[in-house]
């Protein structure tokens, strides 16, 4: 499994925009296909909410990678 650190700049990111920034679905409507069809777990639950606020501290796992979101380092 490969684990992904995402550094959260703002309040919340959205489940479909953080798949896309991170490479994991092509295209917004790949990401959107994705989530619907139950391929993304958020804190080790099937989520099929496209526009998901993630926070820092949880995890999403899609296949065999996992994405924790982190508070973004305020020095860089």
């Amino acid at each position: 499994m490969t684990i992904h650190r995402f550094q959260l700049q703002g309040e919340f990111i959205e489940l479909n925009v953080l798949l896309k920034l991170l490479g994991m679905a092509p295209s917004g409507g790949a990401a959107k296909a994705l989530i619907a069809e139950g391929a993304v777990a958020v804190d080790g639950a099937t989520e099929t909410r496209i526009r998901r606020k993630l926070r820092p501290g949880q995890v999403v796992r899609i296949a065999d990678e996992e994405i924790r979101i982190v508070v973004a380092d305020a020095t860089n």
